[in-house]
């Protein structure tokens, strides 16, 4: 069992940088893929960024690739996301999630997820 408890999302200018944390409780975290997605108002939830156990795989979505940079620390129990050059298409609820499948975009191989924290990018 993952409890997964996001942070660092807020209000920001376009062209900024934000940086958002998940915190995960369990021994098992190191044991997990993670990822994070994202979900606007009215749309689908959308696949961001994913990192293996180790950390030694990164996987983005074409279109944020560049900009989004997922890390993880397995001794602090944390997943990162560092967003710079934020655009207005960015605001969202992120969420972060953890799954045995390495690879995946499809957020039905993620079994444990977050609530979630607001993104919200001013023009």
């Amino acid at each position: 069992q993952v409890q997964l408890v996001e942070s660092g999302g807020g209000l920001v200018q376009a062209g900024d940088s934000l940086r958002l944390s998940c915190a995960a409780s369990g021994r098992t975290f190191s044991s997990y893929a993670m990822g994070w997605f994202r979900q606007a108002p009215g749309k689908e939830r959308e696949f961001v960024a994913g990192i293996s156990w180790s950390g030694g795989i990164r996987y983005y979505a074409e279109s944020l690739k560049g900009r989004f940079t997922i890390s993880r620390d397995n001794a602090k129990n944390t997943v990162n996301l560092q967003m710079n050059s934020l655009k207005p298409e960015d605001t969202a609820n992120y969420f972060c999630a953890a799954g045995s499948s390495v690879g995946s975009r499809n957020s039905n191989l993620y079994q444990y997820w977050g609530q979630g924290t607001q993104v919200t990018v001013s023009s």
